[in-house]
């Protein structure tokens, strides 16, 4: 398959693009004082290319594309916008959002980033992934996460490299959190909406460049990631990266010209009658049954295996990948992925809904796949609310075989288990707010969640009640071991663990800013300790909760098995179980819904009944 990309080879460099429906394209080389300077390139089917006699590494670089301006028949070519490369590696500048990207004929050089040609990557072996099922994830927005963290040098705080500080990796080895789960850290563009608010993209999920790292986050490019995923290794950590491939920050038919628009706009879905097909909410959707945009997801993974190192994948959006239009579950992608020689072996993990026809799709992915289970978190915060009974929560302890099907050794169980994410409230705020905060964001409250299964405990927002801040300590502790003893992988977001707060805003993709950012000074650290030992315990045992014991007795009381009535109850709020793992000894759990407590042992001295 014939490369794409800017690659220098024997001391010669080399450009290729996709963009088979223009007429001419142009490689735009830029020097020191920013003069462009452009040179035609040469049709080879589908495929744009050059080359020069000389090592151009370093160079910066992007394209011009001239054909028809028909948006309504979705062609944007516009030899006016200069494009970034789809195969660019590096940027040398964030993007940002300005009304000419979108209009016709105004030229946009002194707008748009510049790709620089790479020099040649050294490959990383790809070593089996450090992260396994049932170990503890931790979802990081980088850039929140450092930023106020008083031990980390001013210089590296909000970059990949941080993750990497003694700080930073002594609070992953307290938690004996398996992997870090990175959001988005390629370049994105703010939406349209947020300059004109004083507004940010703060999460970047709204990519342009599908491999290029952004160069705030991360300003060492490949290296810093690489450095980064090998120290992280060493400390017994692995990195999944968050990727964005369901859309592109291009956004709707009033967005701009950026980059595959401006080349091949084929690759994006339209209805049959021309407009962009939006089940992502986002303008646009990629059209993943189109090859090239498959190629281009792979071609993107195996970078970040083979250059950097990484142990996984999280897909946002997940069933935009098998569409074409309507999701299947036999879609070319998850084939390719598992014939890939350096991908099948890589930890992938679907976010199982979009919001396109039929787009929810929880437990429709392959059996080797994770998948979050958003059905775990209502209805754990159901359970304690008071909404749900014991029935629901022992089926979300159990694996969610309702979801997911029976386990076994030979199909572990897939669900990601979590409480709470980046999206929606922290999980301090679930027992804090009965109702979202989102005013700053600019949106009259309308945005974000508006269900989110929360309670205040009688005060909206902070109370310095002692009697109101140790019932909600009391839940969530309850709630972090309810996580901690369920059967499948965990998901704790940074900082849950110790009481972060977003003041209500369960939508705060665009604070970037004392909202969004984690306070390391303000940390509830009874409460950090309370998960630093739930981690603990289940690290040494991790086995225990790969697949749900058969044998696993439900109790009603301690030594007294569960009856159909004590199951039918109403309002009961008291159960427990006594499982035995071969070996690893005895799990016992003892919930208590009005005593707002749930027990956690595990003996390993006591041997399997049967």
């Amino acid at each position: 398959m014939r490369r794409l990309g800017a690659w220098v080879e024997a001391g010669r460099t080399r450009f290729a693009v996709r963009a088979p429906l223009a007429r001419q394209v142009w490689l735009c080389r830029f020097d020191a004082q920013d003069n462009e300077t452009r040179h035609a390139m040469v049709r080879e089917g589908e495929r744009w290319t050059l080359a020069f006699e000389e090592d151009l590494a370093g160079a910066r670089y992007g394209y011009r594309a001239e054909g028809e301006w028909a948006p309504d028949e979705g062609l944007w070519f516009d030899s006016a916008k200069l494009l970034v490369d789809p195969y660019a590696l590096t940027l040398d500048r964030r993007f940002r959002q300005d009304p000419a990207l979108g209009r016709f004929g105004e030229d946009t050089a002194g707008l748009v980033p510049r790709a620089v040609v790479p020099e040649a990557l050294p490959r990383v072996f790809p070593q089996p992934p450090v992260f396994a099922r049932a170990g503890l994830i931790y979802e990081v927005n980088v850039r929140a996460f450092t930023l106020c963290h008083p031990e980390v040098p001013e210089a590296l705080r909000g970059t990949i490299a941080a993750l990497a500080h003694p700080a930073i990796l002594a609070h992953l080895r307290k938690l004996h959190v398996g992997a870090v789960e990175l959001m988005p850290i390629v370049a994105w563009i703010d939406e349209r909406h947020l300059p004109p608010l004083g507004l940010v993209n703060a999460w970047g999920y709204n990519p342009v460049a599908l491999m290029a790292l952004d160069p705030g986050l991360c300003p060492g490019g490949v290296a810093e990631l690489r450095e980064t995923v090998a120290t992280l290794r060493r400390n017994g950590i692995g990195v999944l990266l968050d990727l964005v491939f369901n859309h592109s920050g291009e956004s709707d038919r009033e967005g701009g010209v950026l980059s595959l628009r401006g080349l091949d706009n084929a690759a994006y879905a339209h209805a049959p009658d021309g407009p962009l097909i939006n089940d992502t909410g986002c303008g646009n959707t990629l059209d993943f049954a189109n090859p090239a945009v498959r190629r281009l997801t792979l071609d993107a993974m195996r970078h970040f295996v083979q250059h950097a190192g990484v142990d996984g994948f999280r897909f946002d959006l997940a069933p935009i990948l098998a569409r074409g239009p309507g999701f299947a579950k036999d879609a070319p992608i998850f084939a390719e992925i598992a014939a890939d020689p350096v991908l099948a072996s890589r930890v992938l993990i679907a976010e199982p809904w979009d919001i396109g026809p039929g787009g929810y799709q929880l437990g429709q992915f392959p059996q080797n796949w994770l998948e979050w289970n958003d059905r775990y978190r209502d209805d754990v915060r159901r359970f304690w609310k008071g909404e749900a009974g014991i029935g629901v929560l022992a089926t979300r302890l159990a694996g969610s075989s309702d979801v997911f099907g029976e386990t076994s050794a030979a199909l572990p169980c897939r669900s990601v288990n979590f409480l709470a994410a980046h999206d929606g409230f922290t999980l301090a705020d679930t027992v804090a707010y009965a109702h979202r905060h989102n005013e700053a964001n600019g949106e009259n409250n309308r945005d974000g969640h508006g269900e989110n299964f929360s309670w205040n405990h009688g005060v909206e927002g902070p109370s310095p009640d002692e009697g109101v801040i140790a019932a909600r300590r009391a839940d969530l502790k309850a709630m972090l071991t309810t996580l901690f003893a369920s059967t499948g992988t965990i998901m704790l977001t940074a900082g849950d663990e110790f009481g972060r707060t977003q003041q209500g805003n369960n939508n705060a993709y665009c604070q970037d800013n004392a909202i969004g950012w984690i306070d390391w000074d303000a940390r509830d650290r009874e409460l950090e300790d309370h998960v630093a030992r739930l981690a603990a315990l289940r690290a040494q045992h991790r086995v225990a909760f790969t697949v749900f014991s058969e044998e696993t007795a439900w109790e009603a009381e301690p030594g007294r098995a569960m009856t159909v009535a004590d199951w039918e109850e109403p309002g009961r709020g008291v159960f427990g179980f006594v499982s035995p793992v071969q070996g690893e000894g005895t799990v016992a759990l003892r919930v208590d819904r009005a005593a707002r407590t749930v027990t956690l042992a595990i003996d390993p001295e006591a041997p399997p009944k049967g």
